[in-house]
C-alpha cells in the first residue's frame, strides 16, 4: 500500500507490537539504535519511506525527524519515493561496466520503457542505480529484494521481466 503524501502513517498492531519488541532491545536513552529496522518495518508495511512515516518513527524513538531522514536519506535500500513492486538495483561501477553492464543496463530501460528513478505505468518496476553490490566477478548484476541476479545478458533481463510479470 503506498502512503499519499500528508496522510499520517501508524503501524498495524503487529508492526507497532514488533517496533516495541525491537525498541525494547536497546538500554534506555540508546532507542535510536533501533532506527534501522524500524525504517524496514516501515517500508514493509507502506512500500516506501514517507516523510510522514518517518516523523513517525521519530516519534516512536523520541528523535527528531531530521536524525531519520538523515540515515534514510543515506542508504540506498530506503525508497525515499513511491516505487513499483519489483525494485530493480542496477549496479554501475567500474567492474559490471566492463563485464558489458552498461548495454545490459541500456536493454532493461528499453525493456521497461523507462529510466533511473522511474517507475513503469503498470507500477511493477522501478529502476534504482547502486553502487557495487559486491558481486563484481559475476557481472553485470541487479538486485531485487534479496534476490541477486548475475551474469546478465540482454536475454536473461527479458526472461527475468517476464517471469516476474505473471
Amino acid at each position: 500500500m503506498t502512503t499519499e503524501a500528508n496522510t499520517p502513517v501508524a503501524f498495524t498492531p503487529e508492526r507497532l507490537a514488533k517496533a516495541n519488541e525491537i525498541i525494547a532491545r536497546y538500554p534506555a536513552g540508546k532507542q535510536k539504535s533501533a532506527l534501522l529496522p524500524l525504517l524496514h518495518l516501515l517500508q514493509e508495511q507502506e512500500g516506501w519511506t514517507s516523510p510522514e512515516g518517518m516523523d513517525y518513527v521519530a516519534g516512536l524513538l523520541q528523535i527528531q525527524p531530521i536524525e531519520v531522514y538523515e540515515v534514510a536519506s543515506f542508504y540506498t535500500m530506503y525508497h525515499l519515493d513511491p516505487v513499483g513492486k519489483h525494485v530493480i538495483e542496477y549496479c554501475r561501477t567500474g567492474p559490471c561496466c566492463l563485464m558489458g553492464g552498461e548495454d545490459v543496463y541500456a536493454h532493461l530501460k528499453q525493456r521497461l520503457g523507462i529510466e533511473a528513478g522511474q517507475t513503469t505505468p503498470d507500477g511493477l518496476f522501478t529502476i534504482k542505480e547502486v553502487e557495487c553490490l559486491a558481486a563484481c566477478g559475476m557481472g553485470p548484476v541487479f538486485q531485487i529484494r534479496e534476490q541477486y541476479y548475475m551474469h546478465l545478458t540482454n536475454e536473461r533481463v527479458d526472461e527475468i521481466i517476464a517471469e516476474l510479470s505473471k
